[in-house]
């Protein structure tokens, strides 16, 4: 067998999408991007759309860089999670999916909770709740005719892998996004489908990670240059199920944030906690590689950031990230303080006029300057990782020694040692590209060059460049300031 092998992981998410090829041996893991194209989604009518043909293309041409560059041994998939495309009888898609932040979810939880309450959906699901979760956008869509005539509902991964290979399947990791998985069994609930009448047959079988999803066909070897027998094989298909794969700890007591346009920030644990507790504290539990559970809340992450630059951008004044922390560094600590999942922050839109509009209504100073903007956000999701981890540590009985904050969150070394002020924790910061790494560490092992989740972590730690935080700062003032709006 040969003992070093080149995968390529599709890896798609809220902006942009890459084809990037891992190369891995016994000791050796290093990455290339072989192709970027940006995600773009668009406005319709009838709302915000994922431009999913765009994608796919994209998609193509990554993997025909990726033959050029030398070929790939396989092709995995992963993207964001919750959204779907409908397929008609003949396997069409029936429109372009839904973006998640679309508002047609809006007012579809009460309807679904009346006939599933929250508390029974969440002991089946374990799942926080989300307005845009999976099974809210079909209550969304009843009554549609896209719905109607829909036989097949594939996740976005899904869809991209059917694409490629033909193949119909549901990925675990990000079913068990949906609202529909039992989060005991890991099958689809049967229950809650019946009571929410949902088609069974709307859902495709399962897959894990690891498994083999099927080869490509004839026509996307031929565009991209791929051999035909090329397999796809089915990766943690929820990018921070991939990314959560990739975290390299490789002692116990570790918590992590997969950081990015959301923060994901909680534990990995063998069983999920459906106490009504974990309910009432908006805890989630989705499936990670080997029937691990991801014991995590979303916080809304860099989206804040980059909401903030693309204003500053469209009224005239881009700014580049590393100018806007030298002058958020430069400004007073805790001028002002938002919740970051305060519902006004998920659209699309002026992010600083909200930011702005928060602090006057929760009677503080509201940030003028650029600097304090970004200070305040930064200072708001450090105290929100805060909050968050002390209460996963909690409700699932476990003690936190260290954190790992993996994603691109983690080239911002404000936010990384704000973090670990504020937590009190150690934090390791990288990898910066943990979700292609967790991707092309599952395919590897499925090819026989790794043979567990723990040498997998072991390697990323061995082969990537991390870099650690030390707590300090004033712990009082972090402390006060977490009382000030109400995330102690």
């Amino acid at each position: 067998m040969t003992s070093t092998l080149s995968f390529a992981a599709v890896d798609l998410g809220a902006t942009s999408g890459r084809v990037i090829l891992g190369r891995v041996g016994p000791d050796s893991l290093g990455l290339t991007e072989a192709h970027r194209f940006p995600n773009t989604p668009v406005r319709l009518p009838d709302g915000l759309h994922w431009d999913a043909l765009a994608l796919y293309q994209g998609v193509l041409d990554g993997l025909r860089a990726a033959a050029r560059a030398g070929g790939a041994a396989s092709v995995g998939v992963d993207t964001w999670a919750v959204d779907y495309g409908l397929l008609d009888a003949d396997g069409a898609l029936l429109g372009q999916p839904y973006h998640y932040r679309d508002g047609r979810t809006d007012g579809a939880a009460e309807r679904v909770w009346a006939a599933v309450g929250p508390e029974e959906l969440h002991a089946v699901t374990g799942l926080q709740h989300l307005p845009f979760n999976t099974v809210y956008q079909l209550e969304a869509a009843r009554g549609s005719v896209q719905l109607a005539a829909a036989r097949t509902l594939l996740l976005v991964p899904d869809l991209l892998v059917h694409w490629l290979t033909g193949a119909v399947g549901a990925e675990e990791t990000n079913a068990s996004t949906t609202g529909l998985l039992d989060a005991r069994t890991g099958a689809w609930s049967a229950t809650l489908l019946d009571r929410l009448g949902i088609d069974p047959a709307l859902l495709p079988p399962l897959r894990r990670p690891g498994e083999p999803a099927g080869t490509l066909l004839p026509h996307v070897a031929e565009y991209t240059g791929l051999d035909a027998a090329t397999p796809v094989t089915t990766v943690a298909s929820h990018d921070t199920a991939s990314a959560v794969a990739a975290v390299p700890a490789t002692e116990p007591g570790f918590a992590y944030i997969s950081c990015g346009t959301w923060s994901l920030a909680g534990l990995e644990l063998d069983a999920p906690v459906l106490t009504e507790e974990s309910r009432a504290a908006n805890f989630t539990n989705e499936r990670g590689i080997d029937g691990t559970v991801r014991y995590l809340r979303n916080i809304m992450g860099m989206w804040l950031l980059e909401e903030c630059r693309r204003t500053w951008a469209a009224q005239g004044s881009p700014a580049a990230l590393p100018d806007l922390l030298a002058e958020a560094a430069r400004e007073e600590p805790f001028g002002a303080l938002v919740d970051p999942d305060a519902p006004e922050f998920l659209p699309p839109g002026d992010m600083p006029a909200r930011i702005r509009s928060f602090c006057h209504r929760t009677g503080q100073r509201a940030p003028e300057s650029r600097g304090a903007v970004v200070r305040c956000i930064l200072e708001s999701l450090a105290l929100a990782h805060r909050r968050t981890l002390r209460q996963a540590a909690a409700l699932a009985g476990r003690e936190i020694r260290t954190v790992h904050l993996v994603g691109g969150g983690s080239r911002n070394e404000l936010l990384c040692r704000l973090t670990a002020d504020a937590t009190g924790l150690p934090v390791v910061a990288g990898p910066a590209e943990a979700t292609a790494l967790g991707n092309v560490l599952v395919q590897a092992r499925a090819h026989g060059l790794v043979p567990d989740r723990a040498a997998m972590r072991r390697l990323v730690a061995a082969t990537q460049p991390l870099r650690r935080y030390e707590p300090g700062g004033d712990r009082a003032a972090w402390d006060a300031a977490a009382a000030r709006i109400g995330v102690a």
